[in-house]
């Protein structure tokens, strides 16, 4: 059985992309593109997640369509070619790891190899005038505010304790009820951003990234809220028929089923 290779995907993709080709794939341009790449990453980080191979191979291949995909649309308006792309990759990987591949002495750890980062960069030309500098905008804002609060924490602007966190959320959280109070919604906005920020701040204290515990409280409200869907058909009703009361009794039940579900009894 053949089995096909990474220049036979090129080709693939530069028929489909020719007048002898797919009329959707033809009309695509890099921003049309841009939902599917989101799109794909997401996935993969789901296969991930459940540990499962075969969804991660099949996952992985769909991300890597979307750099060839990309790469095409480049060549054709004579910007630059997957050849290009990976040639630019392998000498950026190169350069990165001078301890890997020049034997350069004194960069042994993760902490080596993070200290010798920037600087590499900065030979590279890429000197930032800000430690801020390089994080996307379109990064979405969870992962964003975690990233800006680790670059600033580099330079030793960061909380020095717990309690300071937790005081600090205390005084935001009266932000916002004083805001409630007054009824502006624009300033009601920007106290509960701050709550928001605050909370990521908690989090990288702890050592737990917020976006990996987030999606499990996501994934643990969706659970329980579809158990509660479940039981109330069950008893012959639709959830919006009951009251909070009644909702909160099943939450409550679908909260201790899990747990005696994980006690493994």
């Amino acid at each position: 059985m053949k089995r096909y290779t990474f220049e036979d995907l090129v080709k693939v993709m530069e028929k489909l992309r020719s007048k002898e080709g797919c009329p959707w794939d033809r009309e695509q341009t890099h921003k049309s593109l841009l939902p599917y790449l989101i799109e794909e990453c997401y996935e993969v980080v789901d296969a991930i997640e459940k540990g499962d191979d075969e969804e991660l191979k099949e996952e992985l291949g769909d991300l890597l369509l979307q750099v060839v995909f990309h790469s095409q649309i480049a060549k054709e308006r004579g910007a630059f070619t997957i050849e290009e792309v990976i040639d630019s990759l392998v000498k950026k990987l190169i350069f990165r790891h001078p301890h890997v591949f020049k034997g350069k002495e004194g960069v042994e750890t993760p902490e080596d190899v993070s200290r010798e980062w920037e600087k590499l960069k900065e030979k590279e030309g890429k000197k930032r005038e800000s430690l801020l500098d390089g994080i996307p905008f379109s990064m979405p804002s969870l992962d964003r505010a975690y990233k800006l609060q680790k670059r600033a924490e580099k330079v030793g602007f960061d909380w020095k304790d717990f309690k300071g966190i937790k005081e600090k959320i205390t005084e935001e959280l009266k932000e916002i009820e004083s805001e409630v109070e007054k009824g502006n919604r624009e300033k009601l906005e920007e106290e509960v951003g701050d709550l928001l920020f605050m909370a990521v701040n908690l989090a990288r204290f702890l050592k737990v990234h917020p976006e990996v515990a987030l999606r499990k409280a996501n994934e643990k409200f969706e659970r329980r809220f579809k158990y509660m869907e479940k039981r109330a058909r069950e008893e012959g009703k639709e959830l919006k028929e009951m009251d909070i009361n009644e909702m909160e009794e099943l939450w409550q039940e679908a909260k201790e089923r899990e747990k005696y579900n994980n006690s493994g009894l």
